[in-house]
């Protein structure tokens, strides 16, 4: 019991400096995120749907002329990624819809 009345007392004494630290740690960090958050989570504009168009028909050209062999490791390796990434999300979609991990509610 004795222990516990110390405990909160302690952190009754230090929890607003630690509290005020763990701020000033934190809002440097949260300002980058937002930056980031605000570019890269932002739905395309109606600018860029011509291009991304235009990027998966060289894509489809690439592959069909056979460039797909004449691509480095580093590059597989990063569209490889980016497949997954593509896939996982849908994953992660479905199990959202589902409200489950195994089937769907019938």
């Amino acid at each position: 019991a004795q222990a516990a009345q110390r405990l909160a007392q302690r952190l009754a004494t230090r929890g607003p400096q630690l509290l005020s630290a763990a701020v000033a740690y934190s809002k440097p960090r949260l300002a980058t995120f937002w930056y980031y958050a605000k570019v890269e989570l932002a739905p395309p504009t109606p600018a860029e749907i011509p291009r991304a168009i235009d990027s998966m028909k060289a894509m489809v050209r690439s592959f069909q002329t056979g460039r797909l062999a004449q691509l480095t490791v580093k590059e597989a390796l990063r569209n490889g990624l980016v497949a997954t990434e593509v896939l996982m999300w849908f994953y992660i979609g479905e199990i959202i819809g589902k409200g489950g991990l195994i089937g769907y509610n019938v």
